[in-house]
């Protein structure tokens, strides 16, 4: 959990060894240069130097925790580009300032959780994310690039909206459709674990009480006879995947599929704008 002043030079540190999934370091080697992927030629020279660097993610840590009078939308979109000028690790820089963002949303309340997924909108936006970044080194021009950042923000919301929107109406279809075709299997609690994460073992059904492990084994094989499950060996266990949830979760639009055979009143779901 994201407590008040928990981001910091260290949060950075950490963030970016989860990222690399080694442990790192503030860069320290010299000759680090950022270059154009169109022509090659070199577009920005970071700060150089261990302890400058420190120096540098300190104040911006600092900034982060101030209180001060500017919006918290309008202060992440500061700190980004200041993370980024600053550009403190030898690799990674890019993933881990995107995380920061949300983790920043959540210090500040904004978020109750870090389920906004603004990296979408940045990769989706590419070109125009590095041209305003270099705008704002060349010529300080920043009402371009804190736009651009609220517009990812609020481009993001409503996609967000609409993926759990969705994900709660595929978890509503899914319950109905085991309780019709295993009304002495189904519970409510069966569904919601096969909603807590994509794919199921065997352990996961009887961490949740629902059954002891034979049963549970018996249980996990009757939603892949029905078509809700997929078994998939994996190492020395096999997991239960959940291909609609999965495709729904992963897909840019946020939109699902009966599961066939279904008779149901209500309209098929509309792919929703993004």
């Amino acid at each position: 959990m994201v407590q008040r002043g928990m981001l910091s030079t260290d949060m950075a540190i950490q963030v970016c060894s989860t990222v690399k999934g080694l442990e790192l370091d503030i860069r320290a080697e010299p000759g680090t240069t950022l270059k154009s992927r169109m022509s090659g030629e070199i577009i920005y020279t970071p700060p150089v130097g261990q302890q400058l660097l420190i120096e540098k993610l300190d104040n911006w840590a600092d900034f982060m925790r101030r209180n001060t009078e500017f919006d918290p939308l309008v202060r992440m979109a500061v700190q980004h580009y200041q993370f980024e000028a600053i550009h403190p690790f030898a690799d990674g820089n890019g993933r881990t300032g995107r995380i920061l963002n949300i983790l920043f949303l959540v210090e500040t309340g904004l978020l109750d959780s870090p389920i906004l997924y603004l990296s979408r909108y940045i990769i989706q936006h590419k070109a125009a994310y590095y041209r305003l970044l270099q705008n704002i080194t060349v010529n300080q021009d920043w009402a371009p690039w804190i736009m651009f950042i609220l517009t990812g923000v609020e481009e993001t919301c409503s996609w967000t909206t609409e993926k759990i929107k969705s994900i709660r109406e595929l978890m509503e279809h899914t319950g109905e459709y085991v309780q019709t075709s295993l009304p002495k299997t189904y519970t409510w609690e069966l569904v919601e674990v096969l909603f807590k994460q994509p794919y199921c073992r065997i352990g996961n059904l009887v961490d949740a009480g629902i059954a002891k492990r034979q049963t549970a084994s018996v249980y996990l094989k009757q939603l892949c006879d029905i078509g809700v499950l997929r078994e998939v060996k994996s190492g020395r266990e096999n997991i239960f995947v959940h291909p609609k949830y999965i495709e729904l979760l992963t897909g840019e639009e946020n939109v699902w599929v009966y599961y066939s055979g279904v008779e149901t009143d209500n309209p098929q779901p509309e792919p929703n704008a993004v």
